[in-house]
Order: C-alpha cells, then structure tokens, then sequence
C-alpha cells in the first residue's frame, strides 16, 4: 500500500507539469504569431524599400542598353533585342574628344576632395565642442543647428556676389570651397563624441604627456571611425549630385561636374535625338562611382569600437 503510494506521489509532478504545459502552450503559441506576424510585417516594408530604391537603377540599366527608337518603342522595364549597352558606352566615353571622362574627374574632384575636408573639418569641431567647455559653447552648436535648415539653393546666389567680388567664379574653387562645410556632418560628430568619447581615456592620454591635437589625431579620430564614414558618405553624394551650385557658378564646360554636363547633353534631345543614348549611358556610368565607395566603406560601418575599453 505504501508503494502504490509512493508511486502515484511520484507521478504528481509530472501529471502536474503536464497541466502547467498545456496550460502555458496557448500563449507561448500566441506569442510566437505574433513575433512571426511582425517579422513579416518588418520582411515586407524591407521588400518594398528596397524596390523603390532599385527599380530605378534597374531602369536605367534598361535605358542604357537601348537605342533611340528601342527606347521609344519598346516597353520601358524590358530589355530589346538590339542590346547596345556597350556600344552607348562607347559612344559616351568618345563623343567631343571624351569631354565625359573630364566631368567624371571633376565630379572625382569636388566630391571626394571635399568630402574629405568637410569630413575632417566636421570632425574636429565636433570633437571640440564635445569635450571642451567653454563659454558660448553650446551658442556655436546652436547656430550650426540653424545652418543645417538653410538650404543650399539660398545661399546660391549669395555665394556667387561673394565669389565674383573674389574673382573666383568659373573655377573650380568656386565650386570647391562652398563644399568643405557640412552643418549636418558637425551636429553628427558632436552627437557621436558625446556618445562614445570617453573623457577618461582623454584624461588618460593627457596625464602620459600627449598633446591635444595628437589626442584628436590618434584617439578621437579611430573611435568616431563609424561618424565620419557616414559623414563622408553624405557629403560625396550631396556634391556629386549638386547641380544648382555649378549651374550659378561656371559657364566654361571644361569645369562642369558630371551633373551639369550631363543635363547639356539631355537639353539637346530635342533637335539632336540621339543625344538620349548619351544621356542614358551617362547616367548610368555616374551612378558607378558611387556604388563603388558604398561598398568599399560600408565595412566601417560599425559601431562600438571601443566598448569595454575603460574598465
């Protein structure tokens, strides 16, 4: 009797497990739909993001491959049977003496020259105004915050009564200088080095007898590494795609960026049909450029470098 007992006690925890999981499977099956319900959700909003950004490359891969008359003629997201992809290419690289390749490198130029200064620029007034206080600190930061919603178009034609008064209109200063200052690339670096600057490993380097410009150089710069590579890439797309900047200030061909030109050949299809595989062909090889430093900087595109680092 004591057995059977002792048996059927010993059965109770797993008869009453048993319960506890039945009871708790209809949530816990709740719970995984709803998670599988937002993954979804998140997939598809994903999906069409990434369409919206893609069909349009997708087009002018398309474009680039047709003729005139296939580009008319045939449906706008399929490819005709003439595929004259690198024949428009050719054409591109080799009209008015290769004037194409002379816009590419000044496009090169103006965005990843002064990409990098504004980036530096950026980063060093942000570093400054994150870890040293001083009066009329955050007056400074305020107005780079009102700078970041003028507009470029507004200070367009300032700039050009203040360059021709310089004499630097129709050079490639005009368009240069304008770029080495980004309002937003500043906001971004103060943000970020209040993030992860950590005054003790300033004060640190400080008390080995390290001089303030090598702190910036050495520690500052390799841990805000993820800000200035989102900086940079800002501010080379900003530029390369600037249009109204160069259209104020340059009137010699020889200067224009890759925009400009390109409009050039575009405001000559109208008598010039052929123009339009130009055209095509150009946008499509300008968009490389920027593919190219997408994919070769994304791999710094990270975050917490130095996490851990202070104890």
């Amino acid at each position: 009797m004591s057995a059977a007992a002792d048996a059927v006690q010993g059965d109770r925890p797993d008869v009453d497990a048993g319960t506890d999981a039945g009871t708790a499977s209809p949530g816990a099956g709740a719970a995984t739909r709803r998670r599988r319900g937002r993954t979804i959700l998140v997939t598809g909003v994903l999906v069409v993001v990434a369409l919206y950004f893609l069909v349009p490359v997708y087009w002018v891969v398309v474009a680039a491959s047709k003729t005139t008359d296939d580009l008319f003629g045939t449906h706008g997201f399929l490819f005709a049977e003439n595929f004259a992809l690198f024949d428009n290419v050719a054409q591109v690289i080799t009209h008015d003496s290769g004037i194409f390749l002379r816009w590419l490198a000044n496009s090169v130029l103006y965005a990843g020259v002064g990409a990098l200064i504004a980036t530096y620029l950026a980063a060093a007034a942000g570093y400054a105004l994150s870890t040293y206080v001083f009066r009329g600190r955050n007056l400074v930061f305020g107005l780079v915050l009102g700078g970041v919603l003028v507009p470029g178009t507004a200070t367009a034609l300032p700039l050009f009564l203040l360059f021709s008064q310089l004499g630097l209109v129709n050079t490639y200063w005009s368009v240069l200088i304008p770029s080495l200052v980004s309002p937003f690339g500043l906001f971004l670096c103060r943000i970020y080095a209040d993030a992860t600057v950590d005054r003790s490993l300033v004060e640190a380097a400080r008390l080995d007898g390290v001089g303030e410009i090598r702190i910036f150089h050495v520690l500052g710069l390799r841990i805000m590494v993820p800000a200035l590579v989102t900086v940079f890439l800002f501010q080379l797309v900003s530029i390369w795609n600037n249009y109204f900047l160069p259209l104020v200030m340059l009137t010699e061909d020889q200067l224009f960026p890759i925009t400009l030109g390109l409009n050039t050949w575009r405001s000559q299809t109208d008598r010039l049909p052929e123009f339009y595989e130009l055209t095509t062909g150009g946008v499509l090889l300008s968009v490389i450029p920027l593919a190219i430093a997408m994919i070769v900087l994304q791999r710094f595109w990270r975050g917490g470098l130095t996490e851990g680092a202070v104890k």
